[in-house]
């Protein structure tokens, strides 16, 4: 388990690997007399047999690219972008690839060998982290059989399922599962809320093939049942009979008017009054203003329309309920949860703000499995990723608190250079040698008196 290799695999797989090694080591040292032993040795190691992993997309390192197709059906496809975002528990492990343009669609997948879930569970697992406060936008997988062109992928391709988170506002933030049946894709019933923080979560899909299911939200149970409740893939076992209906004496009313009540002779009063506290302005002129009336107020003996008391009904004989038949369009189906042909997997989806990181895919048919290689991808990352968080975000606040600190003495010495500026003014404006308006007067008027002679002295010439 300390080997470079061995250290990027589970250590669920590693266990079982493990155990069927010194089974086979057992095997090969019984005498030949004990021989019979292996058959149990071989039904033990059947029983920790390997799950199977139809597909594990962790973008270790750059070459994921070589294994994830563009969609060219639209040629205006937001891109994405390897990185680990701007906190992480692990720099390396935690890489993933990230949405990194805003109001764009995305369409990008990648293929495994063929396989169908037929007798068996299938668990769809992958983590999603929306670093940017995602207000709108899909974080969900679409999971589509064999038959898909990468290239082509897009809206309207045909899928298996679809699962995973999906955010717009503060109305709508659940988890979407949708499974395709007879070329209707059926929306899940249940309302199951996602995560909509910015830290990565796991979302796990359990499909099983007593026609079971289960979400889990970071390895822990948000919603399970039966594919037939949950969804809409059967028409409904029962129907109203077409044939009945409520009997006209039928009395589905609980209660009724007492017949022995009756209304009192001084119920009927006007809802308004005149108000008898108004008087008439004595500026009023009946002439031009016309006849005074008093303004209305609510009468205080006004109690409302009468209405008799209510009593049991005698005749009541509870609410009707529609006669049910059995439907004749319902079949049953034993194999809801069955998919022939799982293929490819796909981010098909739009987002406003870009940001959503993906990693940790994977496709399996064990749950115990799915549940270990959580603990171990994500599991072992989440806490150093929220300190990390945490430590940003007291970084920011202290470079705030530096940033407000500043502006404020930036203020203060602007307001104390203005008191200064005033005090400045103030001394020039009380300078008595600065501003002798006496002096200034006089000698106004003798430039005043030479421009006056020297007109005359123009005329005379």
């Amino acid at each position: 388990t300390e080997h470079a290799h061995y250290k990027q695999r589970p250590r669920a797989q590693l266990q079982r690997e493990i155990d069927q090694t010194r089974i086979a080591l057992l095997f090969n040292t019984l005498p030949p007399r004990m021989k019979w032993l292996g058959v149990i040795l071989a039904v033990l190691a059947l029983a920790i047999a390997e799950p199977a992993i139809y597909f594990n997309e962790e973008f270790a390192d750059e070459s994921w690219s070589d294994r994830w197709v563009q969609s060219k059906f639209k040629s205006d496809y937001g891109k994405f972008e390897w990185t680990a975002g701007k906190f992480y528990g692990d720099a390396e492990k935690d890489k993933g690839i990230q949405t990194s343009q805003n109001a764009k669609f995305y369409a990008l997948s990648a293929g495994f060998d063929k396989f169908s879930n037929e007798g068996k569970t299938v668990v769809l697992q992958f983590t999603v982290k929306h670093e940017q406060k995602i207000d709108c936008g899909g974080g969900y997988a679409k999971f589509f059989p064999s038959t898909l062109d990468p290239e082509k992928m897009e809206g309207e391709s045909p899928y298996n399922i679809m699962f995973g988170p999906d955010i717009c506002g503060p109305g709508t933030k659940k988890v979407h599962v949708i499974f395709n049946y007879k070329g209707k894709n059926l929306l899940i019933k249940k309302d199951i809320r996602c995560k909509d923080d910015e830290f990565t979560h796991l979302y796990t899909l359990i499909v099983r093939s007593d026609n079971t299911y289960e979400v889990k939200i970071d390895n822990k149970k948000a919603e399970s049942g039966s594919l037939e409740d949950d969804w809409d893939f059967l028409a409904p076992k029962t129907i109203p009979d077409p044939e009945a209906s409520k009997p006209e004496d039928w009395d589905d009313r609980p209660k009724i008017d007492d017949p022995d009540d009756t209304k009192p002779e001084d119920w009927d009063v006007p809802e308004y009054v005149p108000d008898p506290d108004a008087k008439k302005p004595e500026d009023w002129d009946d002439d031009t203003d016309g006849e005074w009336e008093p303004p209305m107020i609510p009468n205080p003996e006004y109690q409302g329309e009468w209405k008799p008391k209510q009593i049991d009904n005698p005749d009541y004989k509870g609410e009707w309920e529609h006669p049910q038949i059995p439907n004749p369009e319902y079949e049953d189906d034993p194999n809801l949860y069955l998919f022939e042909d799982f293929g490819h997997i796909g981010f098909d989806l739009w987002q406003v703000k870009a940001g959503t990181i993906f990693d940790n895919v994977l496709i399996t048919d064990d749950e115990e499995y799915a549940e270990e290689y959580g603990n171990e991808t994500w599991g072992k990352t989440k806490d150093p990723e929220k300190k990390m968080k945490d430590a940003q975000d007291e970084e920011e606040r202290k470079q705030r608190e530096e940033e407000a600190k500043k502006r404020e003495e930036e203020a203060e010495e602007e307001e104390e250079e203005e008191e200064d500026f005033d005090e400045d003014i103030e001394d020039f404006m009380g300078d008595e040698d600065m501003f002798d308006w006496e002096g200034d007067d006089e000698d106004a008027g003798d430039a005043e008196e030479e421009e006056s002679e020297e007109s005359k002295e123009r005329d005379e010439l």
